[in-house]
């Protein structure tokens, strides 16, 4: 991305009543024919898109055949795109996923971490257990993978490198739903071990606006976009889990948002019923920033309805404490958001 003067400020943190802290990014609205409606900031410069990307990544599940032949529900197609939380139920549908293909949780190639859900973290140390690659917040993404694999009667071995016929037909969807030529952009390795590619936040946006509509997709490809970005309306929780901005908004916003975040302070975002993608990255990856921007983006885009902006008030107006419970501070979205419509 260009040197930080020339990203603006998308982010204030407050600590009683003076900014405290600033945080630069870009973000950009299209439509599926590549139009701009709102942007800001370096949308044209490749940035690692990370979890965000997974509704793309998922593509191939469907296209596949592979969902219909393991009669996949929403729940599977949820994780499929998510990062969750490594709560219980995540864990325990990662399991039956796994077992209906006829795999256990060694095949997968994620690595194990803790929980990110403290309850569960917690939880899992007082079982004396120690974390599998199951609480892995991609273990359901990975789990798509292998799904795919096995229903082509491919070795799921070894299916997290580029050269996998696995990593093959993601690589061709990414590429193909966002118009980049991943052949000369920059390449590195995601957390969970798979590749990531450098994409420009336009089109990261343009390929969540082409899942959302359809618009220049063949009937396969549009079908499995539609089914993917019902399934995580449907299921919000399997995509996140307790107390996110991402469970809380698809659940508050009913069919009017689809939201994904990724690592690095990235979002990306389907408004299906307007047809629109966004993508948005914060230059310094603060997590507590890229959350705030987005949600006051979408609010801006009157995404929200007043019962929706209720629910959504601890993401909209987050309050800052101290280890006492005091309340110190506030994060608030600045102009560059709030009034790009």
């Amino acid at each position: 991305m260009p040197p930080l003067s020339d990203s603006p400020v998308l982010v204030e943190v407050l600590r009683g009543s003076m900014v405290e802290s600033r945080h630069r990014g870009a973000f950009v609205v299209i439509d599926a024919r590549g139009g701009v409606v709102a942007a800001a900031g370096a949308i044209d410069v490749p940035v690692y898109p990370r979890s965000a990307i997974k509704p793309l990544q998922a593509l191939p599940l469907v296209e596949s055949g592979a969902a219909d032949a393991f009669r996949l529900t929403p729940r599977e197609l949820a994780l499929s795109c998510a990062s969750h939380r490594g709560e219980e139920a995540h864990v325990a549908a990662v399991r039956a996923w796994l077992g209906g293909i006829g795999l256990g949780p060694d095949a997968l190639e994620c690595g194990a971490h803790a929980p990110n859900d403290d309850a569960a973290a917690a939880a899992l140390i007082r079982a004396g257990n120690a974390p599998s690659q199951m609480h892995n917040n991609c273990s359901g993404k990975h789990s798509g993978f292998l799904c795919t694999a096995v229903h082509q009667g491919e070795d799921p071995r070894g299916y997290i490198g580029p050269d996998h016929p696995v990593q093959r037909r993601v690589a061709a969807a990414i590429a193909e739903m966002t118009d980049t030529d991943l052949s000369s952009a920059p390449c590195g390795c995601d957390g969970c071990g798979i590749p990531t590619y450098g994409v420009p936040l336009r089109g990261l946006a343009l390929g969540m606006a082409r899942m959302a509509t359809g618009q220049g997709l063949g009937p396969t490809r549009a079908a499995a976009s539609r089914r993917l970005l019902d399934a995580m309306g449907e299921a919000p929780f399997y995509v996140s889990g307790t107390g996110t901005f991402v469970t809380d908004c698809m659940r508050a916003s009913a069919a009017t948002v689809r939201v994904k975040t990724g690592a690095e302070g990235v979002y990306a975002a389907a408004l299906p019923q307007r047809g629109l993608g966004i993508a948005l990255k914060i230059e310094d990856g603060a997590k507590r920033a890229s959350d705030m921007a987005i949600a006051a983006l979408l609010d801006a885009l009157g995404c929200f309805d007043e019962t929706a902006r209720g629910v959504l008030t601890p993401h909209l107006a987050p309050v800052l404490r101290n280890v006492a419970g005091r309340e110190v501070g506030t994060i608030r979205a600045t102009e560059a958001l709030t009034r790009v419509v």
